[in-house]
């Protein structure tokens, strides 16, 4: 037991260090990517502030398959902004989006593409049919409908007739 606490003392060292280095990273400015869930055929909004003020950048979502775009200065010059399209054939999963700013500086950011279109919130809202089953929504069939209450009947009859011999102890 006493070779827990160490363990977990270093285990607790190195979280709180991780801690630390996150607010150093994003004090440098990543790319904020925006809405970060997207559909295909959405338009993404990408800006940093890593190029500093008035500055611009090349953008790349070749990743996604979007390709290249332009990080231009924002109306209020603190941030470089820039969009593009997702492809309709993009395929659901991670993206890296990366931003090479003029003065040198590369900033990446993620994009998660979803066959689901995200409300304002966040939320992913449904798109297309709830994939269980045909169920009889490819509407009525009456041989089939006939064929089905035909097979219930001869069920429910050969079920009742077997109880019945039991009942009266004729066996089955």
């Amino acid at each position: 037991m006493r070779t827990g606490r160490p363990l977990t003392a270093a285990a607790f060292a190195v979280a709180l260090a991780g801690l630390g280095a996150a607010p150093a990273a994003a004090a440098q400015g990543g790319l904020e990517v925006y809405p970060a869930t997207a559909a295909p055929g959405t338009t993404v909004t990408v800006d940093t502030t890593a190029c500093g003020t008035r500055g611009s950048a090349a953008g790349d979502a070749r990743t996604v398959g979007a390709g290249a775009f332009t990080l231009a200065p924002a109306s209020d010059g603190d941030n470089a902004a820039g969009r593009f399209t997702v492809p309709a054939s993009a395929q659901p999963g991670t993206y890296e989006i990366v931003a090479k700013c003029a003065g040198g500086t590369r900033v990446t950011g993620d994009l998660i593409v979803s066959l689901a279109q995200a409300d304002a919130s966040g939320a992913q809202m449904p798109k297309g049919h709830v994939k269980t089953g045909v169920g009889g929504a490819l509407g009525p069939d009456p041989v089939q409908t006939a064929a089905g209450v035909a097979a219930l009947a001869v069920a429910a009859a050969g079920g009742t007739w077997l109880l019945h011999r039991r009942a009266r102890g004729e066996g089955i």
